[in-house]
């Protein structure tokens, strides 16, 4: 699996919008950071928040053949959230 490497995200929808690029050789010297892996299509299908080097924050998100955000699967810790979406993307609540 390829990852792309993020210094931190903006906003709070879902799937996460990460912003501040990194190169691989920039996370030597950093604490904190989020890497990401993408579908074939372009989509982040998974994000981890990176602490000293542990998985503090992870995401999976699955997408509708439309594009929109079908489903995602948010762990902190050992809590994890099942959050479906609806048709437009956002999420359903309870």
């Amino acid at each position: 699996m390829t990852y792309r490497y993020f210094l931190t995200y903006s906003g709070v929808r879902l799937p996460l919008n990460l912003v501040g690029p990194l190169e691989p050789s920039d996370l030597g010297n950093r604490n904190t950071f989020f890497r990401a892996s993408y579908d074939a299509d372009g989509r982040i299908a998974t994000l981890e928040k990176l602490v000293y080097g542990e998985v503090e924050l992870a995401h999976v998100y699955s997408y509708r053949a439309d594009g929109t955000l079908a489903h995602a699967r948010v762990t902190l810790g050992d809590e994890e959230t099942e959050v479906p979406c609806d048709a437009t993307g956002a999420p359903v609540r309870a």
